[in-house]
Order: structure tokens, then C-alpha cells, then sequence
């Protein structure tokens, strides 16, 4: 792929504290990242509040802000710094979650920043669960039987029709955050209303559950 000559400065999101589902590869690759960019004469400007990182060494970033990767923080680095670009796949779930934020409300259109490496399209298929599914069935994908669910009485409801157990995918999570497998209607009732509290679009996937399958990779 050819270098675009008009990306002078790119604004890098990373993931943060390091945390259960984001630990310390993003970092490396977040330094990668950075490194690399470097190294093709672009500017760089990171949003990263871990003062424990490698990207937060001042001989990476061209600038380093230590603060809350949030579309309100973002915005402002974003006002002030003006990039080109922006980079979102190389903070984990934190910097995809804002990022997708940031183009909903308008923001990375409104100062025509440009996103770099996967678009939001692209993460909102993986990202959210009833889109993830219908592009798996569209792709000739068996997936088992399932109904994604915005409240609890949905999840209620797409359990009855599957039949327990059931296990519950959080949308828009990492390192399956908030999922949990409910045997009966109260279990369900209990785990659906805190997996729904974990997700940034308030929705799980109610899925069949097969935990006594195997798993083969080849």
C-alpha cells in the first residue's frame, strides 16, 4: 500500500491502565506504532493516562497526553493539535470504544480527521453482536442458534426460545468482560442486568450454550 503523502500528523489512542482483557500488548504494539511512524517522518500525537507505559516516553510520542482516552479528552487534543489521522486499533477495546464514539457524534467529521487502518465499519461488524451474527450468516458461517437482546426481558425472552442454558456475550467488551452462563430464568435475570451495564451500547448476545464441547484448531 502506498504511503499517503497528505498525513503529516496522527493522533494514536491507547488503552489506558493496563486491565483485564488489555494488558501489555498493546502497549508493545502502541510502541511499535508510534516507532514506525517515526521512522516514515509523520508527526505524532498520543492520548494515553499510564505514566507505566513504554509509549508514554517522550523519544516515542512528538507529543504525549496524559489523559483519559474519552471523546470529551479527545476532542480537545483533537482541537488543539489538529492531526490528519487518527489510529484506533492499537489501544485495545478503550481506544476502539472512543474512537466508534467519536465518529457517532460527529467529531472526527467535524475537524476531518481521517481514520486510519480499520474503519469504524469494520469494528462496529466485530464489535456489535446482532451485526457480527448476521454477517457470519451472510457469510455462509454455521453459528449457533442466538438472539441479541438490549434489555433484560429481551434477554428473558431469547432464552425461553433457545432454551437453558445459555451463555451471554457482552457487545463491544474484550477478554470476555461480562460474559456469564445462566442455567435458569433468575440466573439470567441477575447476570443479564450486569452484563447489559458492561457494554457501551447496552446490548448482549443470548446465545446456546455448549460448554461440554471440545474445541479444535487447525
Amino acid at each position: 500500500m502506498p504511503k499517503f503523502e497528505w498525513i503529516k500528523k496522527v493522533l494514536v489512542l491507547g488503552s489506558g491502565a493496563i486491565k483485564i482483557g488489555e494488558a501489555a500488548e498493546f502497549d508493545y504494539s502502541g510502541s511499535q506504532c508510534l516507532k514506525a511512524l517515526r521512522e516514515e517522518g509523520i508527526e505524532t500525537v498520543l492520548v494515553n493516562p499510564n505514566v507505566a507505559t513504554i509509549q508514554t516516553d517522550p523519544r516515542l510520542a512528538g507529543k504525549v497526553y496524559l489523559l483519559p482516552v474519552e471523546p470529551r479528552y479527545v476532542e480537545e487534543v483533537i482541537k488543539k493539535e489538529k492531526p490528519d489521522g487518527i489510529l484506533l486499533g492499537f489501544g485495545g477495546q478503550t481506544a476502539l470504544n472512543c474512537g466508534v464514539q467519536l465518529a457517532r457524534e460527529g467529531i472526527l467529521e467535524k475537524y476531518g480527521v481521517e481514520v486510519l487502518g480499520t474503519p469504524i465499519s469494520a469494528i462496529e461488524a466485530t464489535e456489535d453482536r446482532e451485526l457480527f451474527r448476521q454477517a457470519m450468516i451472510k457469510a455462509g458461517i454455521p453459528v449457533l442458534r442466538s438472539k441479541s437482546a438490549t434489555s433484560v426481558e429481551e434477554a428473558m425472552k431469547a432464552a425461553d426460545e433457545i432454551g437453558y442454558p445459555v451463555i451471554l456475550r457482552v457487545a463491544y467488551t474484550l477478554g470476555g468482560k461480562g460474559s456469564s452462563v445462566a442455567h435458569n430464568a433468575d440466573e439470567l435475570k441477575r447476570l443479564a442486568t450486569k452484563a447489559l451495564a458492561q457494554s457501551m451500547i447496552s446490548q448482549v448476545l443470548v446465545e446456546e450454550y455448549v460448554g461440554k464441547w471440545k474445541e479444535i484448531e487447525y
